[in-house]
């Protein structure tokens, strides 16, 4: 293949997910849906050309990616994380929904796995639960814009949480030795995260005063590169890596919390405001040719014909079904009322794909039954009930917002659309 062809492609790839972006917040169409449907379409091409998978060698492409990605994605969403005291109530909250929510899902999924995969053993079935247990937070904020109040925030935190807590656990596992008792599996993790926490806020200090003592023009992908490294190191000690990139944008993003006292001298804080704005656009712009990517390569490795096997598409309704259980359970005890639309909002992506490519990389962890099409139909059932859950809430009708252009208020009136923000905001988890 030519690379120039190659370029044009790669180019091409990005500007349509640029105009996903817009389609989706247009209508609400998640633009997983869209990148997933490019990457069958490219797979197409390539079969109609005699290209093969195989000959584009992308193991080693999507090995890289995916390690850089799960950084960017952490780092993205600790960027997001404000600490701020008249939101604790709502943070505990969202964080106990996150960590309840993905136990009990794990759980519930890895029971279903063991019953559909008689050859696999436990250790196996909660690997391939983890994945599945995670909202995309990559889909959720992009799509919350027009939740007012606390509906919105709840459901940004929870989806943050999501991903980290989903992340660190899965490599956790991979880390444990599967014939390890629980209890030696809990004390490995236990020390390992007191230790990670006490080197990650060493190095995030460090990093953040270093930050600002840059004096060169070009300093973000410096410290990028100093957190990939520490990433890298701390997989090589089997150190929980993703806690330093967490903790370093957790501080980088509450300097006002985290340097007071004696610890504000070091800090200058009009010097750190511009570097930080322009770091969380350099984070959310690489995470998102991250998603772009990814996306679009499962899509080209998807086998069409796994869609075709009912049993396939029996099993992937089952899990869905305890996805939404789970979840109505969860939120009914943290929530208790208002459940609408939150309970629909849980769509699986970004993070489900790097997961499992990861699991796909080890062969002793590998359930050789296990179809793609078990990733796909859930990813695209969750986004699609998203989608109609979200365009409901609004008053719309679905056909209305698809198939035809809508007015900005959503097809109401300004007085109705107004009115229905202030019922939202009104309404928005009494309790918090």
């Amino acid at each position: 293949m030519s690379s120039y062809v190659l370029i044009m492609a790669l180019a091409g790839v990005i500007i349509l997910s640029f105009f996903f972006n817009i389609i989706a917040q247009k209508t609400n169409v998640p633009s997983v849906l869209l990148l997933i449907g490019l990457g069958m379409g490219i797979k197409a091409a390539m079969n109609s050309y005699g290209i093969q998978d195989d000959d584009l060698e992308l193991n080693i492409i999507l090995e890289v990616l995916g390690n850089v990605g799960l950084v960017m994605i952490v780092l993205e969403a600790a960027l997001d994380l404000k600490i701020e005291r008249e939101k604790t109530s709502l943070i505990l909250r969202s964080l106990a929904a996150a960590i309840v929510g993905m136990a009990a899902t794990i759980f519930g999924l890895a029971q279903f796995f063991l019953y559909i995969f008689p050859s696999a053993n436990f250790y196996q079935a909660m690997l391939y639960a983890i994945p599945l247990s995670i909202m995309s937070s990559a889909i959720i904020i992009p799509s919350v814009g027009r939740l007012s109040g606390r509906k919105k925030e709840f459901m940004v935190y929870e989806s943050t949480f999501s991903d980290i807590i989903g992340i660190m656990v899965f490599y956790f596992m991979i880390g444990a030795d599967g014939e390890s008792s629980g209890g030696n599996i809990f004390m490995e993790v236990i020390f390992n995260v007191i230790g990670t926490i006490l080197l990650s806020v060493i190095v995030s200090y460090f990093l953040v005063y270093l930050f600002q003592h840059l004096r060169m023009q070009v300093k973000l992908f410096l410290v990028i590169a100093v957190l990939l490294l520490l990433f890298a190191l701390g997989k090589f000690f089997h150190l929980s890596s993703l806690l330093i990139i967490l903790i370093f944008g957790v501080i980088l993003n509450n300097t006002d919390v985290f340097f007071r006292g004696r610890l504000a001298k070091y800090f200058d804080r009009e010097r750190v405001r511009p570097i930080l704005h322009d770091f969380h656009s350099l984070t959310l712009e690489s995470a998102f040719l991250v998603r772009t990517f990814f996306f679009v390569i499962f899509g080209i490795s998807i086998t069409v014909s796994s869609l075709y096997n009912w049993k396939v598409a029996v099993n992937s309704l089952a899990i869905v079904a305890i996805l939404y259980l789970v979840r109505y359970l969860v939120l009914r005890f943290i929530a208790r009322q208002h459940l609408f639309p939150e309970l629909w909002i849980a769509p699986r992506g970004l993070i489900t794909v790097l997961l499992f490519f990861v699991l796909l990389k080890e062969d002793a962890l590998r359930i050789g039954a296990f179809d793609t099409g078990l990733l796909l139909y859930p990813i695209l059932i969750t986004s699609t009930i998203m989608m109609i859950a979200l365009i409901s809430y609004r008053g719309e009708k679905v056909t209305d917002v698809i198939f035809r252009k809508t007015s900005e208020t959503g097809g109401l009136t300004a007085e109705d659309f107004e009115k229905r923000s202030e019922q939202n905001l009104n309404s928005d988890f009494d309790g918090f």
